[in-house]
């Protein structure tokens, strides 16, 4: 139940391409995590178990340090498209997507900013419906309702570099564990401020899955909740409010959170997720098993006695 690679490994995800697995993830340093000049470190594997680092995976938009976050790939056509947000700390983030022909790389940025219209925008995620239609799910800013804070939106998309319509709310805050920062100055306010972040959608059980992180990455608060829908576009409810699928606790994770899912052998469902070492210095990669009843996923992890 530990972690699958030992470095800096945060908001994962994994991608499987010619009968092998492609991880990218945040690293600690933005543009020149990976040493080889490049963001978003990218490591292979075999078996999901050893994993193998091969640098970075994007060419930097520039030479100015800048903060590169959470990277998707999805393959279409035999190109391999990566999303991911960059900007400056918690400011200016806005979606861009890079193309490769190989999961390695080098990714080149393709000129596009996907969010103009948004102060921030994080945590891209490309969903292709049964019908071939494309969405982008992310997490924007949002200073509306009852909870101000980061929320999660998804928009249409004409094809993987186009958008093709104004976004939609998928979720906003709506309890306790989802808050980030009391008191937390933004925009030029101070608001009581939550966060959910990480959208990662899937259709099972005649319906749509959008697992979502909630709470602060930094501590034990963060945690992974699910909501579901009959339409990509909503509504969208929470049959089990709560970090029902991760949280704190479960088989010793440490703020477990910023899932994405792939299929393992045998068509069994696999979490990936990162959670803290023991002295909070390392958010790790972590891939373990996933079931479902009905619509409710639920980790193959027990809570210790």
């Amino acid at each position: 139940m530990g972690p699958r690679h030992d470095g800096y490994f945060a908001d994962p995800f994994v991608l499987r391409w010619q009968g092998r697995f492609y991880a990218y993830g945040t690293g600690l340093h933005g543009h020149e995590a990976g040493g080889n000049g490049r963001a978003f470190e990218v490591l292979s594997s075999a078996d999901l178990r050893h994993w193998e680092s091969h640098g970075g995976a994007l060419t930097p938009l520039s030479d100015q340090p800048q903060d590169y976050w959470a990277p998707e790939v999805t393959e279409a056509g035999g190109t391999i498209y990566l999303y991911y947000s960059v900007g400056t700390g918690d400011q200016g983030h806005h979606l861009r997507v890079a193309t490769a022909t190989h999961p390695l790389g080098p990714f080149t940025d393709q000129g596009l900013n996907l969010t103009p219209a948004e102060d921030f925008a994080i945590d891209p995620h490309p969903f292709v419906d049964e019908g071939g239609q494309w969405y982008l799910y992310y997490a924007r800013d949002l200073l509306e309702g009852e909870r101000v804070g980061t929320s999660l939106a998804v928009m249409p998309l004409r094809d993987p570099l186009t958008p093709g319509g104004p976004p939609a709310t998928v979720l906003q805050a709506s309890a306790d564990w989802q808050l980030y920062l009391r008191g937390r100055e933004m925009y030029g306010q101070v608001y009581d401020w939550h966060t959910l972040e990480g959208p990662f959608v899937v259709r099972r059980g005649g319906r749509y899955v959008c697992f979502y992180s909630g709470g602060a990455w930094t501590n034990e608060t963060y945690g992974v909740g699910y909501a579901v829908a009959d339409h990509p576009l909503g509504p969208w409810r929470e049959p089990e409010p709560g970090p029902v699928v991760l949280r704190s606790g479960m088989g010793g994770l440490i703020g477990p959170g910023h899932n994405s899912l792939l299929t393992g052998a045998g068509g069994q469902d696999m979490i990936v997720f990162h959670a803290w070492n023991a002295d909070h210095s390392r958010r790790q990669l972590h891939v373990e098993p996933l079931d479902w009843a009905g619509v409710s996923p639920r980790i193959r992890l027990e809570l210790p006695v």
